[in-house]
């Protein structure tokens, strides 16, 4: 199963992981109520640059930050022309910066805090739920895993595009078969290390 924890000793690598989850969540909620105007445009592009500069205060290089917004390029390119077009120049910017923050910080979440963390945090915080049926360590695995694929797919969609450049094609909307077989391979891969663990059947 790939992990995109990364070892370190870095302030947000000694941070809990439920500070961490919750920070993801606040924001998610707060950017979630800001309305897509004109005046909101100069608060949401602080907030990207609040989280860029996270990858630093976490100890990570340049190079992972740069990579990590190499993944969002196809995704901020058509989410951004697509609201331009139909809706306004201000709901383009805070709509995509709503994304790209998000996503910049779940891979922040991931690159400094270990899978059994997060499904530790995630488990006590459903516990409670155990009384209704919900098993909370498989919520808790779905979640992280959940977590853990965002940014792998985003490698997945770099991987693609760098070998239809070395080959000189541009494949366009059809490379979403190679993305659908290597997503779908890599689910295999994960639900037979997940089967071997006694964590699948």
């Amino acid at each position: 199963m790939i992990s995109l924890y990364r070892p370190g000793s870095g302030l947000l690598h000694r941070a809990p992981a439920s500070a961490k989850l919750a920070l993801l969540a606040l924001l998610a909620v707060g950017l979630s109520m800001v309305p897509a105007t004109p005046t909101a445009v100069v608060p949401v592009l602080i907030v990207v640059l609040a989280v860029n500069l996270l990858f630093v205060v976490a100890g990570l290089s340049l190079r992972v930050l740069a990579a990590a917004w190499w993944r969002l390029r196809w995704l901020i390119l058509l989410v951004g022309a697509a609201l331009l077009l139909f809706v306004n120049v201000p709901a383009a910017v805070v709509s995509t910066g709503r994304l790209v923050a998000l996503l910049l910080l779940a891979e922040l979440l991931t690159r400094t805090t270990s899978t059994s963390a997060l499904m530790a945090v995630i488990g006590r915080i459903l516990g409670p739920l155990r009384r209704c049926g919900v098993d909370p360590d498989a919520v808790a695995l779905v979640l992280s895993l959940t977590l853990t694929m965002v940014p792998v797919v985003g490698g997945f969609v770099r991987a693609i595009r760098d070998a239809q450049d070395a080959r000189g094609v541009r494949l366009g909307l059809r490379s979403a078969l190679p993305l659908l077989v290597r997503t779908m391979r890599h689910a295999d891969e994960v639900g037979e290390a997940l089967a071997a663990r006694g964590l699948a059947r």
